[in-house]
């Protein structure tokens, strides 16, 4: 009788743990990823349970690389971010997808190029006086303000409030134009909404110029709602940059013919969600799109030259377009050429639309900043200045009143 009870007892406890770990295994939930082939070999140390469902080879501009399709329990995203950053030395690096489908579409997409406008340097009357008037303490006084949230995390309260801040702060350049909207654009996905800012063009307001930089912060390893993650040059100065940009064309009173349109994007960090979802839904309405431009990290020199343009993923006669403006009106500066792979930053959901879109780099892939995505990523520790970042908010602001008002 007690042998029989002593069977039954453990019977029963076979079935909870059996329920138990069924009911664990149906609470965890499955991400989709695209992916470059070098990240792929890296992620699959920290998570070996990631799978490609699919590959392809791409080859545009000089460029080839295999792109996996990969399917793999959510609670890795974190490491894979952190994987690739540490042992690629690379920011981003994938493009999260909200199912099989969508990730196996991206794979299969063939990008079709939409027409790009007829380039022209003919607003040097209107550029000149408005890079003169753009000052360095402008910039550093954004970065200090946004890295001093705890963190800009996409699924965090204070992700939230650094949009909350950038909104009124926006909204306070824009105050005495009619022209100009200032918006959160909200994700349903996550908590953080992007921060949009319109400039309403003239005879040609159908056409837009896009800038844009991403508002969230991330730490590689141990992110939580509420870890600190400064985020001072990746990429609170980016948004710094395009924010004295802004600044200068309002203060000038300039009205763009094209309608100018910028984003701090939320949730790039962890594949660019909040860019691909504009970016997507700007070709689902058909808009006509003049050039992209990307600012994600403005305000570390560690390289030789000042600008380099991120030649993969990005548009080649844009990218001509953005050095000869460099040329034109910061002829100080010298400008070199990196690639940065599949999906590293929020240009490539522009790029993978179609539109033409180039992004300038603070300095080669090689020697950017060894502090992103670490507690050390702050204001001081990018040698407490702006000047560098204050470069970008030059060419942000040439590129905008150029292609706007030709």
């Amino acid at each position: 009788m007690r042998s029989d009870l002593l069977k039954l007892c453990l019977f029963s406890v076979l079935c909870l743990s059996l329920a138990a770990t069924a009911g664990s295994a149906s609470k965890k939930r499955r991400a989709w990823i695209t992916i470059g082939d070098a990240a792929f070999q890296k992620v699959q140390m920290v998570a070996p349970d990631a799978v490609s469902v699919g590959s392809r080879q791409v080859r545009a501009a000089g460029l080839s690389e295999k792109v996996h399709a990969v399917v793999l329990d959510e609670s890795r995203l974190l490491a894979v971010t952190g994987a690739i950053h540490q042992q690629m030395g690379q920011c981003g690096g994938f493009m999260y997808h909200a199912s099989e489908a969508e990730a196996r579409a991206a794979l299969e997409a063939r990008r079709v190029a939409l027409p790009t406008p007829a380039y022209a340097i003919d607003q040097r009357d209107v550029v000149v006086p408005m890079l003169a008037g753009m000052q360095e303490q402008h910039i550093a006084s954004t970065i200090l303000s946004l890295s001093g949230f705890t963190n800009r995390y996409y699924a965090s309260q204070s992700g939230v409030d650094a949009a909350n801040w950038l909104l009124a702060a926006w909204r306070e350049l824009a105050a005495d134009r009619a022209d100009i909207s200032v918006a959160l654009v909200t994700h349903k996905a996550y908590p953080q909404p992007s921060v949009s800012l319109t400039i309403a063009g003239t005879d040609l307001a159908d056409e837009k110029v896009v800038v844009g930089a991403h508002l969230d912060s991330i730490l590689s390893f141990r992110m939580s709602a509420t870890a600190r993650a400064p985020g001072a040059d990746d990429d609170a100065s980016g948004v710094a940059s395009m924010t004295e940009a802004l600044r200068a064309l309002i203060a000038s009173g300039y009205r763009p013919r094209r309608t100018i349109q910028v984003f701090a994007y939320a949730a790039e960090e962890v594949g660019l969600r909040g860019s691909q979802e504009i970016a997507r839904g700007f070709k689902q309405a058909g808009q006509k799109v003049a050039g992209v431009l990307q600012l994600d990290m403005t305000n570390y020199k560690g390289a030789a030259n000042d600008i380099y343009l991120i030649t993969d993923y990005t548009s080649s006669a844009q990218n001509t377009f953005v050095a000869q403006l460099a040329a034109a009106y910061l002829p100080e500066l010298t400008v070199g050429n990196d690639r940065c792979g599949y999906g590293c930053s929020d240009h490539a959901s522009w790029d993978a639309q179609g539109y033409p879109v180039s992004m300038p780099f603070e300095s080669s892939m090689a020697r950017d900043n060894p502090a992103i995505h670490t507690l050390r990523d702050t204001y001081e520790n990018s040698g407490g200045q702006a000047a560098h970042a204050l470069k970008f908010a030059r060419l942000a602001a040439a590129f905008m009143v150029e292609l706007s008002g030709g």
